[in-house]
């Protein structure tokens, strides 16, 4: 039997390993980001053979540690000649110390832009969706020009970990929350409540090893 570790549950076990010296948060990060770019190439495998013009994502980092995955992304992706447009949803002077980094990394190879209220997303070959993760616990307000801007692109979309607006742990009270389109989940060590519901809604689910 697979087994399925809550929101709680996964921040504990990751904690412990930080506090064991064990892995840092960073090396956490990273191993998150390669683990999104491999899931890329096994989904869409199209992705992994060059491209005449350059592939475009559309990376959208949101203001946790969740964005941090997102920056990793959009470095690695750079490295394999991929054009990236990232945008940032909050104040890089308040992102967690890791996402700090990467946000850092991010800017000595790329641009990021705020987050506009609807995007274009016409151009993109993939979007990548790192605004929000396992810390949801509200339903959130303002992003419905976003979401629809997503969802009328018609693009595919990856989310980190699960589609921003949707709660990890599945609790009642979550359905129907305004959330993100999504093409693919990428989550990493094991699934969390959330990943059979999405699986049942024909969303794809791909959980990726971190070392923990």
């Amino acid at each position: 039997m697979t087994e399925i570790l809550t929101s709680d549950e996964m921040r504990s076990l990751e904690r412990a390993a930080i506090a064991s010296g064990r892995i840092s948060g960073l090396d956490l990060m990273e191993r998150a980001g390669t683990g999104v770019v491999e899931a890329i190439g096994e989904a869409w495998p199209d992705f992994r053979t060059p491209a005449d013009v350059p592939r475009h994502a559309v990376v959208l980092c949101g203001p946790g540690n969740n964005g941090g995955d997102g920056f990793v992304v959009a470095r690695l992706l750079r490295r394999r000649g991929w054009k990236v447009t990232l945008y940032l949803y909050g104040d890089p002077e308040r992102l967690p110390p890791d996402a700090r980094t990467n946000h850092d990394r991010w800017r000595r190879i790329g641009t990021l832009s705020a987050l506009p209220a609807a995007p274009d997303f016409s151009t993109a070959d993939l979007v990548v969706d790192a605004l929000f993760g396992l810390g949801l616990t509200r339903p959130l307000t303002g992003f419905g020009p976003i979401f629809s801007a997503l969802a009328t692109a018609g693009r595919p979309v990856l989310a980190i970990d699960l589609p921003s607006g949707r709660d990890a742990d599945a609790l009642p009270d979550s359905v129907g929350w305004p959330s993100a389109p999504c093409s693919l989940a990428v989550t990493f060590h094991r699934e969390k409540p959330l990943h059979a519901r999405l699986r049942a809604e024909g969303i794809g689910v791909i959980v990726k090893p971190i070392g923990l």
